[in-house]
């Protein structure tokens, strides 16, 4: 039997005509649709600004409404392709129907989104602890809360975990506590030393001198020196440059004061340079 390349070819050219306009067409619709919607979520954000929403709220609303217009324009296009819009739509609902049975996890997430943003254990630009990670929140979206780790990380945890975990809010209080470790030889005094630190913690402005003042004690002993434990109190923004200036005021201060520190592992004691 003979291949019929020109019927095939007719059919082709006859679906190409019909379709190719439309494919063109819906490309357009798109790249146009997908400009307006930046457009129009540039002018609600605009908007959202000059009426002083929340910013927790305002990057939640933000997101519903960018979700909403994308769905709006995939609506538009579907019946430039020639498809039946009835159809689509009884489809997507079966897709969705199944997609939320196997994505109850989603759901969850954006009940517990809905939860942060109407009850507010924190704020967009609060200092938090969630399942144990530290971080300034960036962002509150629909599904995920935002992170910035004082090292310039960015955490992306699940609004579900959130809320099924202790929060721990930092700036509740307007400031956090440090925790540093500084190892003392057992042949010093702790008096003299405790004293020499709160001279070094007395000589960093980032350092809150008034109520609660520092906590400086003994930890735990070690081999071959005493861990001190010393606990002053920030503004939560100065995390990284407080920590360096105390630890460099603490050297200085105990080298000044001729303190001595256990080196190669308590073996030998010798005087910490300036």
């Amino acid at each position: 039997m003979e291949f019929d390349y020109m019927k095939y070819w007719e059919e082709f050219v006859d679906w190409a005509m019909h379709y190719v306009p439309r494919i063109a067409l819906a490309a357009v619709l798109l790249v146009l649709g997908w400009l307006l919607i930046k457009r129009l979520q540039k002018i609600l954000h605009n908007a959202i600004e000059r009426s002083h929403i929340d910013n927790e709220a305002s990057s939640f609303l933000q997101s519903i409404v960018g979700i909403a217009l994308k769905f709006v324009l995939l609506m538009v296009i579907v019946p430039v392709l020639g498809l039946e819009l009835s159809a689509l739509v009884g489809i997507l609902a079966a897709i969705g129907f199944a997609i939320g049975l196997a994505l109850q996890g989603f759901l969850g997430n954006f009940a517990s989104g809905l939860t942060i943003v109407f009850f507010k254990p924190y704020r967009v630009g609060d200092w938090v602890e969630i399942s144990e990670m530290f971080g300034k929140v960036k962002a509150i979206q629909i599904f995920n809360t935002i992170l910035t780790t004082p090292g310039d990380k960015t955490l992306v945890i699940p609004n579900g975990q959130v809320t099924d975990n202790i929060i721990t809010n930092f700036s509740t209080e307007g400031r956090i506590r440090l925790e540093l470790i500084v190892p003392m030889g057992y042949e010093q005094d702790f008096p003299k030393v405790k004293g020499v630190i709160e001279t070094a913690l007395a000589s960093v402005n980032h350092i809150l001198m008034e109520e609660p003042k520092a906590h400086i004690g003994i930890e735990s002993y070690d081999t071959h020196y005493i861990n001190l434990t010393v606990r002053p109190y920030i503004a939560p923004d100065d995390f990284w440059e407080a920590t360096f200036l105390v630890n460099q005021a603490i050297k200085r201060e105990l080298s000044k004061a001729g303190v001595t520190m256990a080196y190669s592992e308590g073996v030998e004691n010798g005087p910490i340079g300036g």
